[in-house]
């Protein structure tokens, strides 16, 4: 090897060791960046000797499109049991101490001990206290529904504020992709970022990512919907800020198309707009409609006739405020929304209203009209006992509640325990599932794509020991050199 070869040979060296350690340097530098995609230096051999030909990216779109989809899964199904969660929170522990069936039953049983005493006013009022707590559970749960409707509204408005704000920048990142493949080059902080902007996008809505000419990439929805193609589509929402039974909410739409909610416990929901949508006007509204049959089939059950039947039948026990009309009883197997949170115990017999309890048993709640114990016997039980068989008898229910429709009381408000559970239920197991599924595409993606400490110091090492080899090159070069001109006088 001539000295002219030897030096050619450690200036190459010494470029390839500093372009090497630019791009290990950055990597080590990400090692805890998830976003980050590691870089590697190509050195190949050729006449001259080693050379560094390229700096290359793991890009691994396969992998990027599996953990995108398990994302947006995963993120639809939690988002859906959170609401869930916070839903059967208002029903109390295991044993569901706070639920309406739970008050219902202890209102019969309570109801059934006046029976047996009837001329015992603590018990008639022990009966109004009972009633009361019925109306309070059924109040809540109004309260609780209402609410996720109203935050799943909010949340909704948020996330939609967040995905223009992305799309937007989706775009810029995009274009300087594009512009630097079509001038054969690569902007490796552009694709990354690109790649993380699709990872948050897939968080909120499901997405596939294509891949066009000139590294150009468009965005469409699980259902065909663009989201993104050359520029963002607009993604449009209005918020409701109040919400009751009444009340629907607006529309999502992307690019004109309205977005659909997802299906199930077990969620069909891809990321978390569509599983807000399904807690907005799809779940919370079907319990809110199992809440309100209740209500309404309280107020048919303790309803008063008049013996003569001139007058209309009236609301009895319970009733709500109609003011200044007064309420009337439902038709039956119709469900009137938002009763379960107007009901309330009739004042004509909360003592601390000055009622009298004792009209539960004689009739009269709604005036003289109705009183049925026309002598005032104190052992008059004919309306308790009606009272008692009325929760128990089969009765109609609204089809629309989602739950058998002919079928008791006390059964239907059980039964509206086991629907919201069982939903709940399936969420949990859905959300085990894809969580599972999230972290095993995480982990993939990420040995693929990501940094490991070790590998790149140890590749920090060899180029070390390429830059030692270059140097020792060139200090006996060095030495070489001296000696011929001192040879050379």
């Amino acid at each position: 090897m001539s000295l002219t070869t030897s030096l050619n040979t450690a200036k190459a060296i010494f470029r390839n060791t500093s372009e090497q350690t630019s791009v290990l340097s950055t990597n080590i530098a990400n090692t805890e960046n998830e976003n980050y995609v590691r870089r590697s230096a190509t050195v190949v051999n050729t006449i001259y000797g080693a050379t560094v030909t390229s700096t290359d990216r793991a890009q691994q779109q396969a992998l990027l499109r599996q953990l995108t989809e398990a994302s947006s899964a995963q993120v639809g199904q939690k988002t859906l049991l959170e609401g869930l969660t916070t839903m059967t929170s208002s029903l109390g522990g295991n044993e569901y101490e706070l639920s309406p069936s739970t008050y219902l039953s202890n209102l019969r049983k309570s109801l059934e001990t006046y029976a047996a005493s009837p001329g015992q006013f603590t018990l008639a009022a022990s009966v109004v206290s009972d009633a009361e707590d019925v109306v309070r559970s059924l109040s809540n749960a109004t309260d609780v529904v209402q609410r996720v409707r109203r935050d799943s509204d909010a949340a909704i408005a948020t996330q939609v504020e967040k995905l223009n704000k992305a799309l937007a920048e989706f775009e810029v990142v995009n274009d300087k992709v594009v512009n630097a493949t079509a001038v054969g080059e690569q902007d490796f902080d552009a694709l990354d970022r690109r790649e993380t902007l699709v990872k948050e996008i897939s968080g909120m809505i499901g997405i596939k990512a294509v891949v066009r000419p000139n590294n150009d990439m468009a965005l469409y929805t699980y259902d065909g919907t663009t989201l993104f193609e050359t520029i963002p589509r607009t993604v449009s929402f209005t918020r409701t800020l109040s919400y009751d039974a009444t009340v629907t909410g607006n529309a999502l739409f992307i690019d004109g198309a309205q977005v659909n909610p997802g299906q199930g416990g077990n969620t069909t929901a891809q990321g978390s707009l569509p599983a807000l949508l399904q807690l907005r006007d799809e779940i919370a509204p079907k319990y809110q409609s199992q809440l309100d049959e209740v209500a309404r089939a309280l107020v048919e059950a303790f309803r008063e006739s008049d013996p003569t039947a001139v007058n209309p039948d009236r609301p009895g026990l319970f009733t709500w405020s109609t003011a200044p009309i007064p309420p009337t009883v439902p038709a039956s197997g119709t469900v009137v929304p938002g009763l379960a949170g107007l009901l309330r115990v009739n004042s004509a017999v909360v003592p601390a209203s000055g009622g009298n309890p004792l009209l539960l048993r004689d009739g009269g709640i709604n005036g003289a009209a109705y009183i049925r114990n026309t002598t005032n016997s104190a052992s008059y039980t004919t309306l308790l006992n009606n009272y008692i068989n009325q929760m128990s008898v089969d009765r109609a229910f609204d089809p629309a509640a989602d739950l058998k429709s002919n079928t008791n009381l006390l059964q239907f408000a059980s039964d509206s325990i086991g629907w919201i559970e069982e939903l709940r239920s399936n969420a949990t197991a859905g959300n085990e599932n894809k969580t599972a599924l999230y972290e095993r595409s995480f982990q993939a993606y990420a040995s693929e794509t990501g940094v490991s400490l070790d590998e790149e110091l140890s590749l920090l090492l060899d180029v070390e020991q390429s830059y030692k080899a270059a140097a020792k090159l060139v200090s006996t070069v060095d030495e070489m050199l001296a000696a011929v001109i001192q040879m050379a006088g």
